[in-house]
């Protein structure tokens, strides 16, 4: 699966970027026709502690599956939004099996 990172107002080291990869990467063990992952790491100029919007967007046929996170780091919004993702796409798969059952 091919994983495209964009960050918004500030640029994104190669960690940052290298962290995204890998924990994307690991939703293709939940669902085997994911065709891309695209992830926006976006910083907002307020005053919140929780300035840090994760918003990741999984394309598979028929559909896509958008989680938005507002958090502290950008490292709590991937975790949340993969765990949040995991779960969606195994209900979408077994969504699938069963239309096919029917």
């Amino acid at each position: 699966m091919k994983v495209f990172t964009q960050s918004v107002n500030f640029n994104a080291d190669k960690e940052l970027i290298k962290f995204v990869d890998e924990k994307v990467s690991t939703l293709n063990r939940f669902h085997d026709k994911i065709v891309d992952a695209e992830v926006f790491l976006k910083v907002q100029n307020t005053s919140d502690k929780e300035n840090k919007i994760t918003e990741v967007k999984i394309n598979i046929p028929g559909s896509e599956l958008i989680i938005k996170r507002e958090t502290k780091t950008f490292e709590e919004g991937i975790n949340a939004a993969v765990d949040n993702l995991k779960r969606q796409l195994k209900r979408s798969k077994e969504k699938h099996r069963d239309s096919l059952i029917s």
